[in-house]
């Protein structure tokens, strides 16, 4: 019985990352992890890479296709900015939320698991006191399920 569970947790996840993508934005210092971006709906998670320990600030994005077409998706969403480390010196884990406005284009139709992203995104600090207008410039890679036979 254990190994049948295994086997089909194992299952679930390779299907699940079979569909995900993984982006890129260099002049954020982001890194993203997506289910799959072809959906109606998706999510998102990013991470920043410009540091270590210093701040592991990670926002989750639950994001709606407004349209999709052969070669371009416009898609809108919310996220929550949250610190984990906040929380070893009594901080508050919750940093802020963001609005997401973006499209995903499919640029080289030889390459159609690569894309290329831009996004606008107003963010506010969790008292709403403070926000400021991001912009994400960064390239995707959608990865697809291989074809039986």
């Amino acid at each position: 019985m254990k190994h049948a569970l295994t086997a089909l947790l194992l299952g679930i996840t390779v299907s699940a990352f079979g569909q995900a993508s993984v982006a890129y934005y260099p002049f954020n210092n982001l890194i993203t992890v997506s289910t799959n971006a072809d959906r109606a709906f998706w999510v998102d998670a990013r991470v920043q890479t410009n540091t270590v320990f210093g701040s592991l600030s990670t926002t989750i994005c639950p994001m709606v296709n407004v349209a999709r077409r052969a070669q371009v998706n416009y898609y809108t969403g919310l996220g929550v900015r949250f610190n984990a480390l906040n929380g070893i010196d009594d901080r508050d884990v919750l940093e802020g939320y963001s609005l997401h406005i973006g499209v995903r284009i499919k640029p080289l139709t030889m390459i159609p698991n690569l894309r290329v992203a831009f996004e606008l995104a107003p963010y506010s600090r969790k008292d709403f006191k403070t926000g400021n207008l991001q912009s994400f410039l960064g390239l995707v890679y959608q990865f697809s399920k291989k074809p039986k036979g």
